[in-house]
This record gives C-alpha cells, structure tokens and sequence, in this order.
C-alpha cells in the first residue's frame, strides 16, 4: 500500500522530534518524484542581532531538506545519508514571516547526490541559492 501525499508528509516531520529541525520549527511541506519543499518561520529566535535572518539559520533550513530528499530516494533499510558540502549564497534580507526551501537533484547517483535549494520568501522572491552534496553509506 502507498502513503498518501499527506501520510508521507506526516510520517516525515514526526522523524524530526528533538532534533534542529525541531528546534527551528522547520516543516516538510511538499514534495513530488524530484523535489522536496520545507518551511521554517523566520522571527528573532533565527534573526541575526540586527533584525534579519541568519545565514546559518538559512543554511540549517536548506541542508535539512536537501539531505531529507537525499533520504527519501534511497533504501534507508541498508543505507544513511550525511551531507558532504552546503554553499549558501545569501541575496535578500527576510525580517519576518515565513521562507521555504524546494530540494530538487542536479544529480542522483548511487553513492552521491547533487541539489539545487532555492530559499524563497512567502512571496516567491528568492532570498537564497544553496547547492548540497551528500553521500549514501551502507549500514554497518
């Protein structure tokens, strides 16, 4: 039996219990066959001391769901997923609200994985472009 959109999602967020994403309040959104959506509120629990969003804040948003679509695609009975590298290219400050980051592969190997993560603000503007590498191991 295949999980509903809504069941999948579900089960997705109830994995982040005490961990950052918790912490954050980032959500899986959406997803689809080559792409995955979260959200996170942006307030001054993830503002830097001048008002606007963390870059860091941004970062942790964007690795999250890059290496949570890495996770979904593969056999996670045998195999994890840990991130290699994260590039953030800040473009626009964000003061309050909600932004949202949609993982899609540049490439989906069986051993590493490429995403393209594009940090937008409630309005579709891009606030962010962030690329994740990640590397699927065997279970010991």
């Amino acid at each position: 039996m295949q999980m509903t959109k809504e069941e999948f999602l579900a089960k997705a967020n109830a994995a982040s219990k005490n961990t950052l994403m918790e912490t954050l309040e980032i959500v899986m959104v959406d997803f689809g066959d080559d792409f995955l959506v979260a959200r996170m509120p942006v307030n001054s629990r993830v503002h830097q001391p001048d008002g606007v969003l963390h870059g860091g804040a941004t970062a942790a948003l964007a690795e999250s769901v890059g290496s949570f679509a890495s996770h979904i695609f593969i056999d996670t009975e045998k195999m994890f997923v840990r991130g290699l590298e994260i590039t953030a290219n800040h473009l626009k400050s964000v003061k309050e609200g909600f932004i949202y980051a949609k993982a899609t592969f540049l490439h989906k190997g069986r051993t590493t994985q490429l995403l393209d993560i594009r940090v937008t603000d409630g309005e579709d503007n891009l606030i962010s472009i962030c690329r994740l590498s990640t590397i699927s191991l065997p279970k010991k």
